[in-house]
């Protein structure tokens, strides 16, 4: 157990991507704008209710127009009630009419209206086979709406988030949610399951750390299968951080010997190549650079701090100089948003906000103010990163919006979440 408190406390959580982060200017004005309930057959009330009240959501986290919070009810075909709506200083109005066929299938039909004259400016219909999956709807039609204006993509709302959370002392496990943590699904249950991470951009399969056995065990597993491999053992630990853009290689912290270093593996014939040898921490190896160079966690000044180093040299840099426990970061471009601990403060012992930094200059941007903020990951829009934010013995999804310094939280309803991916 020691061995897993330590990689929480250092492991870092980091995506990498060849494109830089730009930041985007708000649109000039952002329309005002209204989602009506058009209508539903076969649904139930509650049901629409809250499939309604999340393309709300969705809109208002995507930062690119002033959402209504009012209820308001239209038919799906006649434009009556239109003109009031103008008169209040609503331009844009978002119809859904909700259905879900004796089958299972569920389905939506999504208009935007023009509010001033009542024109169409596009339809699309959507479905989706089982109606639990029924926010990925909304997510949709919130991504159709913010494209037809040319806005910065929200598309990352489509992506699911693996996570795996603690259900009792000793026991995880590995669960597939939407990022609002509306939808959820048990996929790996039965001990202690810890650090997910997906294998590919597709979210087809993951790697997750069984500690159920003799030994730590790293697995893979077929989402849609259900197979599961054996990847490796490890006698004191072992994590997947990352997987590189091919899908054929693997970081992997392992700690045979009792000290966690770096190792890369090939999944086409098994092999690894350690890379890190210091005699000290090093955890949590993310790809940069196109896979050819890691950034990671290491303790060598004697606190943790993100360093970087080449998958073939031994020469290791110094990425941050800020904060004195910087425990857990993700990386877009020249940025890099990490967790830093700052101490007892009002807001208690274990505070953690999280900042964001260019490697290129002195920038540096406070993006959290209060609590424990861990475990950030950007999104490959570069605009967007997800984290999580531990409130007392309960935690939530965090989602911050970097162009709108906007933040929202999504508290899970039951259990504790140990790590997260998308």
């Amino acid at each position: 157990m020691r061995k897993i408190v330590l990689l929480c406390i250092f492991v870092i959580n980091i995506f990498a991507f060849d494109s830089t982060i730009q930041i985007v200017k708000n649109l000039e004005k952002h329309p005002r704008l209204v989602v009506a309930d058009a209508g539903s057959q076969g649904v139930e009330e509650k049901t629409k209710r809250r499939l309604l009240k999340l393309l709300i959501g969705d809109l208002k986290v995507s930062a690119h127009f002033n959402v209504d919070d009012s209820y308001v009810k239209m038919d799906y075909v006649s434009n009556d009630g239109t003109v009031r709506l103008a008169k209040s200083g609503v331009e844009l109005i978002v119809k859904c009419k909700i259905e879900q066929h004796s089958s299972g299938k569920f389905m939506a039909s999504s208009k935007l209206v023009n509010a001033k004259n009542g024109d169409v400016l596009y339809e699309k219909f959507y479905s989706i086979s089982k109606a639990k999956r029924y926010p990925f709807l909304a997510h949709n039609v919130a991504i159709d709406v913010n494209d037809y204006f040319g806005a910065p993509s929200i598309s990352w709302m489509k992506n699911y988030v693996i996570f795996a959370r603690y259900t009792q002392p000793g026991k995880s496990e590995v669960v597939v949610a939407d990022y609002t943590l509306t939808f959820k699904k048990v996929i790996v249950t039965g001990g202690l399951n810890i650090f997910p991470k997906w294998a590919n951009s597709k979210q087809d399969s993951f790697y997750y750390t069984s500690y159920n056995g003799f030994q730590p065990t790293l697995y893979h597993v077929d989402i849609f299968t259900g197979a599961k491999r054996k990847i490796a053992s490890s006698e004191g630990m072992i994590v997947c951080s990352d997987v590189s853009d091919d899908g054929t290689k693997l970081l992997i912290t392992m700690a045979p010997n009792d000290q966690p270093d770096i190792y890369l593996y090939n999944t086409s014939n098994g092999s690894k190549k350690r890379l890190t040898k210091y005699g000290g921490i090093d955890v949590g190896g993310s790809f940069v650079d196109n896979d050819q160079n890691i950034v990671f966690i290491s303790e060598r000044l004697g606190y943790p701090n993100v360093f970087s180093k080449s998958i073939n040299g031994s020469k290791v840099e110094q990425m941050i100089y800020h904060g004195k426990n910087n425990s857990s970061c993700s990386s877009h471009g020249k940025y890099i948003v990490y967790a830093s601990r700052e101490g007892k403060n009002s807001f208690g012992k274990n505070t953690f906000n999280l900042y964001l930094i260019s490697t290129q200059t002195d920038f540096i941007r406070k993006l959290t103010t209060s609590g424990k903020n861990m475990f950030p990951r950007f999104a490959d829009d570069g605009q967007t990163v997800i984290f999580i934010k531990y409130i007392g013995n309960k935690s939530a999804l965090g989602v911050l919006r970097l162009n709108a310094n906007k933040s929202f939280l999504f508290p899970l309803s039951a259990g504790k979440i140990q790590s997260i991916d998308w």
